[in-house]
């Protein structure tokens, strides 16, 4: 009689630690309302709200790593971390960013921040608490608009991902190389204008890129176009006025999400005036407050 095997679990044993883990600190309703995420980027929630956890310590320290900062991916496993249904923040549209990050801080460091700041009349270095729960609030109620009007076409659009933030970022980058090529004394004019135009053509061309890839169609009178070729043709020969017409609308609406500035009174000689809140990790996640 042959020896009976019996099997083995395969299955992982339960942590006795796991009871201890971190637990969600607060639920996120993102300004999408789950829109604009291609299939398998986001567990959609049936109650629209998403549970945001508190950053590790290799959370805080991936914030540390200039690199990471740089390229955007410090950003990415951050929001992998802490709002585990977003399973791909590289996808993510643009218009969830800043309150994903500010709902991990708040969940991280509390509802405030403080913010330093100078008086532009007496120079006075003046710290305040900042809340940011009314910037959550205000984020829920945001509505994104997806067509534009150019008569007679109907423009269909959707907002940046995060991918396409990082290359407005190599953008900006771009720009700042033209202004430096402007303004080196040491270069011939011969070797500004070359290299001015090479840095000017790839700007335009990351630009039209960039616009051309948040269009997800058009409509015509008779035709509704998805084709991304035609609809790159299409941005490639429009008029100036529809391509910036576009461009403003995109911009408007990440303008309106962004962190508005915070009106604030001077300690020292009690003059009005705003400070600007940016969402630069290495200041919003520098310090716990």
């Amino acid at each position: 009689m042959s020896e009976q095997t019996i099997p083995q679990s395969t299955s992982k044993p339960i942590n006795p630690l796991a009871g201890y883990f971190r637990q969600p600190k607060l639920y996120l309703k993102l300004p999408s309302n789950g829109e604009f995420y291609p299939d398998g980027t986001l567990d959609h929630s049936q109650i629209d709200e998403y549970a945001v956890f508190a950053m590790t310590a290799k959370d805080e320290l991936i914030f540390k790593s200039p690199d990471a900062l740089m390229n955007g991916q410090a950003t990415v496993e951050v929001i992998k971390s802490c709002v585990p249904a977003i399973k791909d923040p590289w996808l993510m549209p643009s218009i969830d960013l800043d309150a994903v990050l500010i709902a991990i801080r708040i969940a991280t460091y509390g509802d405030e921040m403080e913010v330093t700041s100078i008086c532009p009349s007496c120079n006075h270095s003046n710290d305040y608490h900042i809340n940011l729960i009314h910037y959550l609030d205000h984020a829920a109620q945001f509505q994104y608009v997806k067509e534009i009007a150019v008569d007679p076409l109907i423009i269909n659009i959707r907002p940046y991902n995060y991918k396409e933030i990082t290359k407005t970022a190599i953008r900006s980058l771009e720009q700042q190389k033209i202004i430096s090529i402007v303004n080196d004394e040491t270069m011939s004019d011969e070797e500004k204008i070359e290299r001015f135009g090479a840095s000017f053509v790839k700007l335009t061309e990351l630009t039209v890129d960039v616009v051309t890839g948040c269009i997800t169609s058009i409509q015509t009178p008779t035709d509704l176009v998805t084709d991304q070729e035609q609809i790159k043709e299409f941005v490639n020969n429009c008029p100036t006025a529809v391509f910036n017409g576009i461009n403003e609308h995109i911009g408007k609406l990440k303008n309106d999400i962004a962190l508005k500035a915070q009106t604030v009174s001077c300690q020292e000689c009690e003059i009005t005036f705003d400070v600007e809140l940016t969402m630069d990790q290495t200041n919003f996640f520098g310090v716990g407050s």
